[in-house]
């Protein structure tokens, strides 16, 4: 684009941050006078339940972001412009009163967001006003990664090898924002007000600060510190719930408070001179570009089908013996001990360990055979770094109907799962406290302890803590029976 505007406007929304900012930096470069905003959008907001981290967390970002444009313009009448109520009005709205000729904001291909954008780029197009967007979420998007004959990956080892050999150093170079940082304009008057409460939005505070979940770019950056000092080991540890192995970035680049960009470097860096923990890092935020790309190319999984088609016909369990299993997975009370401290994990912080995910995910659809979509709708309430696709995509591969070499008889058995990836208990004893005192060995399946083990740990099953609600052999043969109809369809 070599076009200049006078004015234009950057539209924040999954990017909260001032540097490496696709949107922005074109912004900057090419508007005599920039102005930056986000809107509370109520078509999003009015969903949530009023109490919700990932508000807070995007409110207390937006804080930063206010000062850091101030810092970056170099006057304190310049700073965010922040609206409450539905977007796709509060855009043009906002734009024709700044009397701007261009919108910039970055992609973001989730089924509702396109739609959105539909209608913003008409509204604004009424008054003149062109949107242009960018790629700033992921390194590769849409068909930027294809196979040889052209068309859209569909199983990730290809995928990444096809992006690993794409990669370039200007695939991962940063925006130069503050190059252009004198282009920031004031902010009129009447649109200088602080960042809003989150009571003035309706919303209530949370457990975030509680939890210690840094928040904003400065948030991000110091995550990101610490953990380059532990990414050598991240093969090593990365499985084990107890041991702190992950990055624990996801929620920051959920809301994008930290670049892609800088993260994917900085593994690919490591990895070119032979750390095992960086490649193994970098591989997860292929996977993130993955499931992006499939939810672009592969508009049925947007529609909540499965990606293999055939896994439709799976017949679930349904009625109110389902919801009684359901609410039972949803509230801890499986009589799994791994499980249900998993489970507590997240109601309690909006976090969950990513192998815990798996097992999770595994013991809801195969074990209790419930509907993959109901726990993928759960998640999606209670995740702290809800993706849509990469939340969509995680329950497709649990169940097996998704982007997966592995077939459906891939079955976690959770007690064995405990064992290797808790093995001391330390995870379980944590979450799930009213065990604590029973020996390791008894721990991960306590149905099955000695009775003075489990009189000696004060635990009653049954009473102080649940008798499992499935026995697992049992559920694996009905899962076989259950995915039959798939194999038959397969032959």
């Amino acid at each position: 684009m070599e076009t200049t505007f006078s004015s234009g406007l950057v539209w924040l929304r999954r990017d909260l941050r001032v540097a490496d900012h696709a949107a922005l930096y074109h912004a900057l470069k090419h508007c005599q006078r920039v102005h930056v905003a986000f809107v509370f959008d109520t078509a999003i907001l009015d969903k949530l339940p009023r109490a919700d981290r990932r508000v807070e967390f995007i409110r207390e970002s937006l804080v930063e972001v206010d000062e850091q444009l101030r810092q970056l313009a170099g006057h304190p009448q310049a700073g965010l412009i922040v609206r409450h109520g539905v977007a796709q009005d509060k855009i043009p709205k906002l734009a024709h009163h700044l009397q701007v000729q261009a919108v910039f904001a970055n992609h973001d291909d989730e089924p509702d967001a396109l739609a959105r954008d539909i209608q913003v780029r008409g509204h604004l197009a009424d008054h003149g006003i062109v949107l242009h967007t960018y790629k700033d979420h992921v390194i590769f998007e849409r068909h930027e990664v294809l196979t040889q004959v052209g068309k859209p990956f569909a199983v990730f080892t290809p995928y990444k090898n096809a992006w690993l050999k794409k990669i370039t150093p200007f695939d991962l170079k940063a925006y130069p924002v503050e190059k252009y940082a004198q282009h920031l304009a004031p902010r009129p008057d009447n649109l200088a007000q602080p960042v809003p409460a989150l009571q003035d939005i309706d919303f209530e505070s949370t457990n975030l600060k509680a939890l210690k979940i840094p928040t904003g770019e400065s948030g991000g950056q110091a995550l990101l510190a610490d953990f380059l000092t532990r990414i050598d080991q991240y093969e090593d540890t990365r499985n084990f719930p107890a041991v702190k192995g992950p990055s624990y970035l996801s929620v920051h680049l959920r809301f994008g408070t930290v670049s892609i960009r800088q993260l994917a470097r900085e593994a690919h860096a490591r990895m070119t001179v032979g750390s095992a923990g960086a490649a193994v890092w970098l591989s997860e935020l292929i996977w993130r570009d993955f499931y992006v790309q499939v939810l672009h190319n592969f508009g049925h999984v947007g529609r909540g089908e499965s990606f293999k088609p055939e896994y439709d016909t799976i017949q679930w369990e349904h009625g109110t013996h389902a919801h009684k299993l359901f609410d039972a997975w949803c509230e801890a009370r499986t009589g799994y001990p791994l499980v249900d401290a998993a489970m507590r994990q997240l109601n309690q912080t909006g976090y969950m360990h990513n192998r815990l995910r798996m097992v999770v995910a595994s013991f809801l659809v195969k074990d209790l055979g419930i509907d993959w979509r109901w726990g993928e709708k759960y998640f999606a309430t209670h995740l702290n770094d809800f993706d849509w696709s990469a939340n969509n995509g995680g329950w497709q591969w649990a169940s097996s109907s998704g982007c997966d070499a592995q077939p459906y008889f891939r079955i976690f058995n959770p007690i064995s799962q405990s064992e290797k990836f808790d093995p001391e208990g330390k995870f379980i004893r944590r979450y799930v406290p009213e065990l604590t005192q029973l020996p390791t060995a008894a721990l991960h399946a306590p149905w099955l302890a000695k009775p003075l083990e489990l009189q000696t740990a004060e635990v009653v099953i049954g009473k102080t803590y649940p008798a499992p609600i499935v026995d697992h052999a049992e559920a694996r043969e009905k899962t076989l029976a259950r995915y039959a109809v798939v194999k038959k369809k397969a032959a």
